[in-house]
């Protein structure tokens, strides 16, 4: 329910924490640290930890045809360290799973950007993140305005956040791209069973992890029909090839985890024609769930070495791709 934002000031640069008070926007300074190396990666941190806290508890639950709530368990974490092991934990849904996902992150940014700042700077950041948590829990039980002039409001359904994703096509905290995503992963999930719910949790968790961990900053995490990490170079001159990892759909009966190369072909013999569609050329269909390091390993693999991808594209079936352990169940130009 707050922005966070830097100004230079007198030589140094202040972070102010911005939100919603019954008289209007109102803006504090939460601290101040010596330069902007400093104060960029704290200011990113704090807005993404604040849209992932928040965002949860100012949107409606519709997936089962009634109105309901969002949990407000994931608040303990922002203010326990013992408790973000509970943001890996639970089967509420895949949004709001999803949700908690990021919210570790960010939360493991944070510390990170106040790693390397003095003690006092960090006991400002803990008072602010109690504040923030404290008007959250206050919002979560009584989203009315009554209170003193300076209580940080929480509007429902339009959150007060903002923030710079980490890359990919992580936009949780914006407004603008919030329901499209929510639906997104309600659509997958419908109709599923607790049981198979359970599962497309985990799997998720395994793909996001894949995603974050990876050292392929072109790896894209994709929430669409299905849900995927792609990695595509065509931008590279002679690089036709992408790799897409395909976590089960929920609601699939024969539910798999899939690795598959492909190519990208012109739909024109003109060479004028930008036109192209993507061709599978080859699956990895695996008899059981990956772990999150052998998809890191893959995703490493793919953008470290040059061509890799179409070293990768000639392998016969029966074999594995070079340098993992995945192997090749179906070709599909042979």
């Amino acid at each position: 329910m707050t922005i966070y934002s830097q100004h230079a000031n007198r030589g140094k640069v202040q972070i102010l924490a911005s939100y919603q008070a019954p008289d209007g926007v109102r803006s504090v300074t939460v601290t101040s640290v010596e330069n902007t190396a400093l104060a960029t990666p704290l200011v990113n941190a704090l807005n993404r930890v604040s849209a992932y806290a928040t965002v949860p508890l100012t949107v409606w639950d519709e997936r089962r045809g009634a109105t309901g709530r969002y949990p407000a368990g994931h608040l303990a974490a922002l203010v326990e360290q013992d408790a973000r092991d509970g943001l890996l934990h639970g089967a509420h849904s895949l949004w709001y799973e999803y949700v908690k996902l990021l919210l570790r992150r960010a939360l493991t940014d944070l510390d990170a950007a106040t790693a390397s700042v003095p003690e006092p700077v960090r006991t400002a950041v803990k008072a602010e993140i109690d504040a923030e948590v404290s008007a959250l829990i206050r919002a979560s039980e009584d989203p009315g305005p009554e209170g003193p002039g300076d209580l940080r409001l929480c509007e429902f359904d339009n959150p007060f956040v903002t923030f710079e994703s980490r890359r990919g096509n992580v936009y949780l905290g914006d407004p603008h791209c919030l329901k499209g995503e929510r639906l997104r992963l309600d659509r997958l999930e419908f109709g599923v069973s607790r049981k198979r719910l359970e599962q497309a949790v985990d799997d998720l968790r395994i793909l996001y992890d894949a995603f974050d961990r990876c050292d392929n900053e072109r790896a894209n995490l994709i929430i669409e029909d299905s849900l995927f990490v792609d990695f595509d170079p065509w931008e590279e001159p002679g690089h036709r090839q992408f790799l897409n990892i395909f976590a089960p759909m929920p609601g699939s009966r024969e539910a798999a985890w899939q690795l598959e190369i492909g190519r990208w072909i012109s739909d024109d013999l003109d060479d004028d024609d930008d036109s192209e569609t993507g061709q599978t050329i080859l699956r990895c269909v695996l008899a059981t769930p990956p772990s999150a390091s052998e998809l890191v390993e893959v995703l490493n693999l793919a953008v470290a070495h040059d061509r890799q991808l179409a070293v990768w594209e000639t392998t016969p079936v029966g074999e594995a791709l070079e340098g993992t352990g995945f192997v090749v169940t179906l070709r599909y130009e042979d």
